[in-house]
């Protein structure tokens, strides 16, 4: 494995990592809210590592990047992460793999952006819109929206009550102890006003997903309690061209949970673009 700190929007501090074969067609992982790199270490830790260049970043205000106050607003910023990040390790024609809020990020790119530098894109129960746009259409888990002043909690007891409750309903089924405390880790280090600079989007990036034209997955848990499958098919009417996997008995992270069909399907993806 390789690190590197890679200046992204604003000059931002990026922590990124890197491994897996270093001659192989790239993949960009883009993690979810209050997570981090270590999220995909079902992937990183796989057969993917014999065939490709495996690279997951940690976003901003997350993992081991910079955590400023502020500057989470700006879609220009979010696009300039991954951006620097394509650039500076020299991936020719990646795909990104974008969980959850990794939706958002990932159109926040090509509206900056466009597509040419990339080869595809993974949706993984991700979302196109933030804040207002997501919730008045009933996008969002009503247990998970409860839970959200909780998330943005400057008291430590209240913040991890709200982070459990948070991970379990990412999963279909119960947690073991180990997998609940090593998410649970890094997502306490994520500090409650990033949580909550993040949510303070307002963000409709769907005219922007409605003209993307590179090859697109969408995998989503069935099972979701945190993005409704609803979204996986408003996508899919923005992107008819796009390929869909749901999952049963599966929640909000199908790559942990159902990581043998996860990486079978991220390998055939990935192979054929």
């Amino acid at each position: 494995m390789t690190t590197h700190a890679i200046a992204g929007g604003n000059s931002l501090r990026l922590h990124v990592e890197e491994s897996g074969n270093p001659d192989g067609k790239p993949l960009l992982f883009i993690h979810g809210y209050s997570q981090c790199r270590l999220s995909w270490s079902k992937q990183t830790q796989s057969d993917l590592a014999r065939d490709f260049r495996l690279v997951t970043m940690d976003i901003r205000g997350h993992g081991l990047s910079e955590k400023p106050r502020d500057e989470y607003g700006d879609p220009a910023l979010w696009a300039q992460d991954v951006h620097a990040v394509i650039e500076v390790l020299g991936l020719r024609e990646p795909v990104l793999v974008g969980w959850s809020y990794g939706g958002v990020i990932m159109s926040d790119y090509v509206a900056v952006h466009g597509e040419a530098a990339v080869g595809g894109t993974v949706w993984v129960d991700a979302v196109s819109r933030l804040g207002e746009p997501l919730v008045k259409d009933g996008f969002l888990g009503g247990d998970f929206v409860a839970l959200i002043p909780g998330l943005f909690s400057e008291d430590a007891t209240d913040s991890t009550n709200a982070l459990r409750h948070f991970l379990r309903l990412c999963v279909h089924d119960e947690p073991s102890t180990e997998d609940l405390d090593f998410f649970l880790g890094f997502n306490t280090i994520v500090p409650p006003y990033v949580r909550q600079g993040l949510f303070a989007r307002n963000v409709n990036n769907d005219e922007i997903v409605g003209r993307m034209r590179k090859p697109m997955l969408l995998v989503h848990g069935e099972a979701d309690q945190i993005v409704s499958p609803r979204m996986c098919a408003h996508l899919e009417a923005l992107a008819p061209h796009a390929t869909v996997s749901m999952y049963p008995d599966v929640g909000h992270l199908p790559f942990w949970e159902a990581p043998e069909r996860f990486n079978r399907e991220l390998r055939e993806f990935r192979s054929r673009v």
